[in-house]
């Protein structure tokens, strides 16, 4: 089963107006006739509208980096589903290593966020990982595990007609260590981990939504190793966080996987 390789950019808490509606401009000029590989942005929701005028209809598609799990009310700060969908977006990134351990958004939580995502009708970026220690320890396929099994819990198989979860949801890797600091798992790294999640799906739902199912990896994804990284048989896209800053780095990690498909 073919899987095009899906890479999107998370911008996090950076950018201001002028400088995200340049950057998908660029993106837009260089990208937006590509049709190899599926492409997202994630800009802070203060410049989503802003984003999205810039982007048009075209090729890059737009996300959001977070999302609450009620549908409206007292909630102070928060973002709802509708809010994000009213605004054209797309893809939510959903149980980031920063969102989990900077803000203490535990398993459950991220589990509340995905199913309310998914039935709100947004497309998921689930993102896992573990943390130095966690690796260091031997702990990284049990701690994904759980990432995972607890993640999806009670998240149903199918979604709509002619739809199954592999089209709803991307899984994302990224190992907390190598998230800004300029580690990369090596590809043999990625690998093993992307298969263990592969796998998983599979036992969690059948053999035919994991084959079908995408899993990013993300952590200092550059340029320079992007090639390598999205070579090996299970890491089917990059989640791309400071190189996604610059449209000199994000095309060609972009371009990196033209003619890739698994």
């Amino acid at each position: 089963m073919s899987r095009k390789l899906f890479i999107a950019g998370n911008w996090k808490m950076n950018t201001t107006r002028a400088s995200a509606v340049d950057l998908a401009e660029a993106l837009v000029e260089e990208l937006g006739s590509v049709k190899d590989v599926d492409i997202a942005v994630c800009p802070p929701f203060v410049y989503l509208a802003f984003v999205n005028e810039a982007l048009g209809i075209g090729r890059v598609e737009l996300g959001a980096q977070n999302v609450c799990q009620e549908s409206d009310g007292a909630f102070t700060g928060e973002v709802s589903t509708s809010m994000l969908k009213d605004l054209g977006v797309r893809y939510v990134i959903l149980g980031h290593s920063e969102r989990r351990h900077v803000f203490g958004e535990s398993d459950e939580l991220v589990n509340r966020k995905i199913l309310k995502a998914l039935s709100d009708g947004l497309d998921v970026i689930f993102c896992v990982g573990e943390l130095l220690e966690e690796r260091e320890a031997g702990k990284t396929l049990e701690v994904v595990s759980r990432q995972i099994r607890v993640g999806l819990e009670g998240v149903a198989r199918e979604y709509g007609e002619g739809l199954d979860l592999a089209d709803r949801l991307t899984v994302a890797y990224e190992p907390v260590w190598a998230i800004g600091t300029g580690r990369t798992a090596t590809p043999a790294q990625a690998q093993e981990v992307h298969a263990m999640i592969r796998g998983l799906i599979a036992d969690l739902y059948d053999a035919k939504i994991a084959a079908k199912m995408r899993i990013q990896y993300g952590g200092s994804v550059k340029p320079s190793n992007a090639a390598e990284l999205l070579r090996q048989p299970d890491v089917d896209g990059a989640l791309v966080g400071g190189a996604s800053l610059k449209a000199t780095d994000f095309i060609p990690i972009v371009k990196a996987g033209i003619g890739l498909d698994k």
